[in-house]
């Protein structure tokens, strides 16, 4: 069924934004003091028996100067550097294998896939990067409340910080333009993507897909869904700081991100998606400052337009890129 409120009043959805007054003193503070870390990318040829792409073992230092795992593909025999999507992964999923991320390659463009920190053991698809720094207190299984309780402490600190490493690390190849960088992620790739397109401001585009960690407070009043779930669940158990909880958040949520960002942006959205619900998606969306544009999906879930929504993406994508 529609999860949420009709499609006219989606439109025009504008929430106020829960922001923190130091939000751009916070994330200053944080990407330099990572940038204090020597990058060290790595890029080690992989065997591999594609015949469309080469492949590099990737490894880079995100924040506190921890490894992080990646994927380079490089469609074979391109000549001169090539436009470079930096892709990031949904919940619970991680790096999978280099036979994974075959789609960019395939239309002449790089691809540089990022493994997430302490995931890629949920249940779909590998990880092999561990998060070192685990955060303090207790919370609930997943990554959602880890070290909920201070912005410097909470996972997605750390992960957002790797990601605008990852575009950082992708510019030092030799194969890639690094004047021609795009981020794309669905879901919790989503939300990284719409982060880094506000925390890199000369990228050449976004794709936003079904993005979450958006109008966060509000998802966890209107789904029962994980990841947001995880919320509700630590929540009930620590009535007496939730807003402690909260504050937290906002310093990571998708709409204060959208204000600051002036990259081309696609985002997507499907109507049925109770993971993140519509009106979610749409708040980060209306809130984006840049050039933007929404694929509306009516009777799909989280899974949003799949296929047909990758070929609206590519195409946004050769204008963005010019190639």
């Amino acid at each position: 069924m529609f999860v949420d409120m009709p499609l006219d009043q989606l439109r025009g959805y504008l929430p106020e934004r829960p922001e923190p007054a130091d939000f751009d003193a916070f994330w200053d503070r944080t990407l330099t003091e990572a940038r204090k870390h020597d990058l060290g990318a790595v890029f080690t040829p992989h065997p591999s028996a594609l015949t469309v792409a080469d492949v590099y073992d990737v490894t880079y230092a995100g924040y506190g100067g921890h490894a992080i795992k990646g994927w380079l593909l490089v469609p074979r025999g391109a000549e001169g550097p090539v436009p470079c999507v930096v892709e990031y992964i949904g919940y619970g999923g991680g790096r999978g294998l280099p036979i994974d991320w075959l789609l960019w390659p395939s239309f002449g463009w790089a691809v540089f896939v990022m493994d997430s920190r302490g995931q890629g053991a949920g249940g779909w698809r590998r990880g092999d990067t561990a998060d070192p720094e685990p955060g303090t207190g207790p919370q609930t299984p997943g990554v959602m409340t880890k070290g909920i309780h201070d912005p410097d402490d909470y996972y997605y600190r750390r992960l957002y910080t790797d990601a605008v490493r990852a575009v950082e690390a992708a510019r030092t190849h030799p194969a890639v333009d690094p004047g021609r960088i795009a981020v794309s992620g669905g879901s919790q790739g989503g939300a990284i993507a719409l982060a880094v397109s506000a925390l890199v401001p000369d990228l050449a585009c976004a794709l936003i897909s079904v993005p979450f960690m958006c109008h966060i407070r509000h998802a966890t009043q209107i789904t029962d869904e994980n990841p947001y779930a995880e919320l509700a669940v630590y929540c009930r158990v620590f009535k007496d700081r939730v807003e402690e909880v909260f504050t937290t958040l906002s310093y990571f949520d998708g709409l204060n991100f959208a204000a600051r960002s002036a990259v081309p942006a696609l985002f997507s959205v499907g109507l049925r998606d109770g993971v993140t619900p519509p009106s979610t998606v749409f708040a980060a969306h209306n809130h984006y400052a840049g050039p933007k544009e929404m694929r509306v999906y009516p009777y799909n879930g989280h899974e949003g337009g799949e296929s047909a929504h990758a070929m609206e993406q590519a195409a946004f994508l050769r204008a963005a890129l010019g190639a």
